[in-house]
């Protein structure tokens, strides 16, 4: 089933790989224009090209989500490109040092909780402003199963995840009444450059079989959850937490 996002702006962070890519890339196959934010250019610019030779529409802006500053600004360039903004999808995250919680490195839990958590609080800060001013939107925040369980050696990304699960559902309600809803999507673990990058292919095994489904998620599995949720389809759904883990919180 394909969504109709003709005349929507969307601005998606961590564009430039893995599961911010293959939203990126479905909304903008489903009519949508495009901000591609990431600090990676090169892989933003990947993105792009594959989106333009498709007939899609996006721009890239380039970005350190930690600083507000910054994140003002790409919503403003949002906004100035094409005309609005009604989408998003705050995306952009890291894994971070692993350390049990007492050995947990200061810088690590910084980076962790900046990047992970005090973002998608800048992002929502401006992109709800110009969602008010464009008369509604939809807003999808990327959490994870660690929104709601624990997992060791993780304590950063554990909080900021849960920590975003707060912000989704306290923004849902404040702004349910200007036609804007925001929802939570909790992948499992997914096989992205993040985590093929971190992991050696035993522990990727390792990692695979605590799914019930007996293998890492796809990209695209979390973009067609992610783009049914910002769309019109899922127009009661707001403030809630949407997990896509093969059955990994049910165990």
């Amino acid at each position: 089933m394909t969504n109709d996002f003709s005349n929507k702006v969307a601005l998606v962070t961590g564009a430039a790989s893995g599961i911010g890519a293959a939203i990126a890339t479905r909304l903008a196959s489903e009519g949508a224009k495009i901000v591609l934010a990431d600090r990676d250019a090169q892989g933003a610019g990947n993105v792009l090209n594959a989106i333009k030779q498709t007939g899609g529409e996006a721009s890239i802006f380039e970005i350190d989500v930690a600083d507000p500053l910054e994140v003002e600004a790409m919503v403003a360039f949002a906004e100035k490109t094409y005309g609005g903004l009604h989408l998003a999808v705050n995306n952009a995250g890291i894994g971070g040092p692993s350390a049990p919680t007492a050995d947990y490195p200061l810088d690590g839990w910084h980076k962790v909780i900046d990047i992970n958590l005090n973002s998608v609080f800048f992002c929502m800060k401006y992109e709800l402003a110009a969602m008010v001013r464009a008369g509604g939107g939809s807003i999808v925040n990327m959490a994870s199963i660690l929104g709601s369980v624990g997992f060791s050696g993780s304590a950063a990304y554990v909080a900021a995840k849960h920590g975003v699960l707060g912000l989704t559902k306290a923004a849902a309600i404040e702004y349910a009444a200007h036609g804007i809803r925001v929802t939570a999507v909790g992948p499992g673990f997914i096989d992205t450059p993040l985590l093929s990058k971190t992991l050696d292919d035993a522990a990727l095994k390792h990692i695979a079989g605590l799914h019930p489904i007996g293998r890492l998620g796809r990209s695209e599995e979390v973009a067609a959850l992610t783009c049914f949720l910002l769309s019109e389809q899922a127009s009661f759904i707001t403030g809630s937490y949407h997990l896509v883990d093969g059955g990994y919180v049910a165990q």
